[in-house]
């Protein structure tokens, strides 16, 4: 499972690192994002301890730390096939 690099950290209640700014998925281990962004070139910071679940229909608003997901990142962890919505109320 893919873990979260971001282009800035922020800090919660708890003292724990958050990703901000710009964030993409990173495998544990590699050296780039799975767009292909090498970390040490682009000085995004890593954080382990969050994986990347984003999805292609989450909204970024104006409270959240997390400023742009990247769309080919998203793309990449997303599976063929699978549906980025859930219906609630289907008609009948």
């Amino acid at each position: 499972m893919a873990s979260v690099a971001a282009s800035s950290e922020w800090v919660d209640d708890d003292g724990v690192r958050q990703p901000g700014g710009e964030v993409h998925a990173w495998t544990p281990g590699l050296n780039q994002t799975l767009c292909g962004l090498a970390l040490s070139r682009t000085r995004l910071r890593r954080f382990p301890h969050v994986r990347f679940d984003f999805r292609r229909t989450d909204q970024v608003t104006a409270a959240d730390q997390v400023r742009h997901i990247c769309p080919r990142c998203v793309a990449a962890t997303t599976r063929r096939g699978e549906r980025s919505w859930t219906r609630t109320a289907p008609r009948p």
